[in-house]
């Protein structure tokens, strides 16, 4: 089935003088402009921002081929080896704009996207700014976390599926930490395909596995059906303040040349990639390998000195569900304990704060996201911190 696109994104054909002026472009002629308000053709660029600002809607074409060379040298994408075209990229400030952006394109007010949870609450937050509904999935934990697929066949095929435009993937998933597994994502490539329904894939922890099963992959460079996947420097490189991020396009090549005629208008209208930033990236992807390698050190060695610390604790009350992959795990406690008097316990006696399950929309009580990026010495006070208060309110 064709894919959906939104009508809001205008994709008419060009009045005579742009399409003149794209004829020109094609055969090479550069033509002067008589209503050329960009300062720096004329000579006055500030000395601090020197150079000729061109305006790239997909990022500056050299920004992108060097992402491009970083992610074919990864070589982790779903086509394998395949080099990955600067083409099929986009350069933007974040996944948070990247989400809008693909709302834009895929949904008109009143739609609906797929979501999981338990999940983290920005998609919902960023749909809703978008006039577009969150329809849940379900992860479910049995040991480990999996997608139920058969219940988001039975709602694609439903009433409600028929406005159903997108299925957001996170790979792996915030807070549970669970890859996409291989035979979980056949079966949702080939319902998208047949539903005529994008997937966006979130990979943004992707290269901080902890405890994962064989077999995961990204979806970027999905050829089955129309993919968008995103990633950035916020988790790439622990700098969320580098405000870089990136859209990945692939898919079957009509519905990727559809996506990416409308995806031009968008980009074009928000121009969000500094010059600044993008003159910048070559240095940062040349530094993205050791810091990958930094923080999955810490995060790995503070998953391993929590399960000392759970296995050592005299009380045996709090257990950690598996987590394959990210920068955060969840604690079980007891679920006769309520969740926001046992944050609001850890505020009074230990000046910690965290978030409960239930922020993330977890289906039973009993449950708190830590993170694993802490100093080694900080992440065992607060893990000790919560083992003794959880000791004391069943005390």
């Amino acid at each position: 089935m064709t894919v959906h696109f939104s009508s809001r994104v205008d994709i008419s054909a060009p009045n005579p003088i742009a399409a003149a002026e794209a004829d020109a472009r094609a055969h090479g002629v550069v033509l002067g402009k008589l209503n050329d308000s960009n300062p720096t053709r004329h000579g006055l660029a500030p000395a601090e921002v020197p150079g000729v600002y061109t305006a790239e809607p997909r990022g500056p074409r050299p920004a992108r081929e060097a992402l491009a060379r970083y992610l074919s040298d990864a070589g982790d994408s779903a086509a394998g080896s395949a080099p990955v075209d600067p083409e099929s990229l986009y350069l933007l400030s974040s996944t948070s704009e990247a989400y809008s952006w693909l709302i834009k394109l895929l949904c008109d007010a009143g739609d609906a996207v797929l979501a999981p949870k338990p999940g983290y609450p920005l998609i919902e937050s960023i749909a809703r700014l978008e006039c577009v509904d969150t329809i849940e999935y379900q992860l479910r934990f049995d040991g480990s976390w999996f997608i139920d697929t058969a219940a988001i066949e039975q709602l694609l095929y439903s009433e409600q599926g028929e406005r159903i435009r997108a299925l957001v993937l996170i790979n792996p998933n915030n807070p549970s930490g669970s890859y996409v597994k291989p035979e979980e994502r056949a079966t949702l490539v080939r319902l998208c395909a047949e539903r005529g329904i994008a997937i966006i894939a979130d990979e943004v922890f992707y290269d901080y596995s902890l405890e994962p099963f064989d077999g995961n992959a990204r979806l970027a460079g999905e050829t089955g059906v129309l993919t968008f996947a995103l990633d950035g420097f916020s988790k790439m490189l622990a700098a969320p303040h580098a405000k870089v991020g990136w859209i990945r396009v692939s898919g079957p090549e009509n519905d990727v040349i559809e996506a990416q005629r409308r995806l031009d208008v968008i980009a074009d209208d928000y121009l969000p990639m500094s010059d600044i930033i993008a003159d910048r990236l070559p240095e940062l992807l040349a530094a993205a390998p050791a810091q990958v390698a930094r923080v999955r050190e810490r995060v790995r060695g503070n998953l391993a000195a929590l399960h000392g610390m759970l296995e050592g604790d005299e009380h045996g009350l709090v257990d950690v569900l598996r987590a394959e992959g990210g920068w955060n795990i969840l604690l079980r406690v007891p679920s006769v304990i309520d969740e926001n008097e046992l944050v609001l316990r850890l505020i009074e006696s230990h000046g910690l704060t965290g978030q409960p399950g239930y922020f993330f929309d977890m289906t039973s009580n009993g449950y708190l996201a830590v993170s694993l990026l802490p100093e080694p010495d900080e992440f065992r006070r607060n893990i000790r911190a919560v083992l003794d208060t959880v000791a004391a309110m069943l005390g």
